[in-house]
C-alpha cells in the first residue's frame, strides 16, 4: 500500500529548463540589440563557457554530488552555512562575470563591463520567470487528499528555497522539504532516501519517489529499495537505469496509484 509520495522539484514540477532558456533568451537580447550579435549562438557560447569554468573550481566534486548544476551557479547566491557552499558564494561573482565575457569574447565582443551587466541581468530575468507544468497544482491538490507528501530536492538550500519563495504555492503541499544541501549528500546516494523515509516515517514499501533524472532520482531510489516513476516528458529512452514505472505527463499518477493500492 503507498501511503507517501517522494516528488523530486526541478523538471518534475518546477520548469527549471524553460525558466533558465527564458532566462538566457531575455538576456542574449540585450547584446543583441547593442552589438548585433545572434542571441542564440551568445547563448549556446555563455552556456559552454559557465560548464568549462564550473568544472574548473575545486568546489566542482562537491556541487556534483549535492547536485548543483552550472546554470544554477549563473543565479544561486549561495549564502549557506556550510564551508563549500561559503567557497561557492566567494566564487559566483567571478564565475557570473568570467562567463558571460568570455562568451562575448567568443565571438569578437571585449566588453568586461557589459559581461558584468548581463551577469546581474540573468539573475533579474530568471528570478522573473519561475515556471511550473501547468498540471503541477491540480496533481498535488488532489494527491494531498490521500496521500503524505514530502519533497526530495538536489541543491543548495539557499537556492531551492528561492525556488519555492518565488513560487509559494508550493511549499503547502508537503509535509516535508528535504534538500541535499542540508542533509549533506544528493540523490542518487541511497542515505537522502532513507532520511526520507525516517521524516515520513513510513517503511520503503509505503513510498513512491516521482522525478524526471534517471541518474539521481531514480537510481538512487532503486539502491534504496523503494519504488519510483519516471516522468518521462520528453520521450527519452532508459538505458542505463530501469525505473519501475514510466509516465509522460503527472496525471497518469493517479492510474498507477490506483492500480498499486488494490
Amino acid at each position: 500500500m503507498i501511503t507517501t509520495i517522494f516528488f523530486d522539484l526541478d523538471d518534475t514540477l518546477l520548469w527549471d529548463k524553460k525558466s533558465i532558456q527564458q532566462a538566457f533568451q531575455k538576456t542574449c537580447e540585450l547584446a543583441k540589440v547593442k552589438y548585433d550579435i545572434n542571441e542564440n549562438t551568445l547563448e549556446e557560447v555563455v552556456r559552454l563557457e559557465a560548464r568549462n569554468l564550473y568544472e574548473g573550481y575545486h568546489t566542482y566534486d562537491f556541487t556534483q554530488m549535492i547536485g548543483i548544476n552550472p546554470f544554477e551557479g549563473l543565479w544561486g547566491t549561495f549564502d549557506d552555512e556550510q564551508d563549500m557552499f561559503r567557497e561557492m558564494y566567494n566564487i559566483v561573482p567571478n564565475y557570473r562575470k568570467e562567463a558571460w565575457t568570455n562568451g562575448l569574447a567568443a565571438l569578437g565582443i571585449n566588453d568586461p563591463s557589459f559581461g558584468e551587466q548581463l551577469a546581474e541581468q540573468f539573475i533579474k530575468e530568471r528570478e522573473q520567470n519561475p515556471f511550473l507544468y501547468e498540471e503541477t497544482f491540480s496533481v498535488l491538490k488532489k494527491l494531498k487528499k490521500d496521500y503524505q507528501l514530502l519533497l526530495l530536492t538536489n541543491g543548495a538550500p539557499s537556492l531551492q528555497q528561492r525556488k519555492l519563495t518565488i513560487t509559494p504555492e508550493l511549499r503547502e503541499y508537503f509535509e516535508y522539504i528535504v534538500i541535499s544541501g542540508d542533509f549533506g549528500k544528493g540523490k542518487p546516494d541511497p542515505s537522502i532516501f532513507e532520511h526520507a523515509l525516517e521524516l515520513s516515517n513510513v517503511s520503503k514499501e509505503q513510498a513512491l519517489m516521482v522525478g524526471d533524472n534517471l541518474m539521481t532520482d531514480i537510481l538512487g531510489s532503486n539502491r534504496a529499495g523503494i519504488k519510483n516513476v519516471w516522468i518521462n516528458r520528453e520521450d527519452k529512452i532508459a538505458e542505463e537505469v530501469t525505473p519501475t514505472y514510466e509516465i509522460n505527463h503527472l496525471e497518469e499518477l493517479f492510474t498507477l496509484l490506483d492500480n498499486l493500492n488494490k
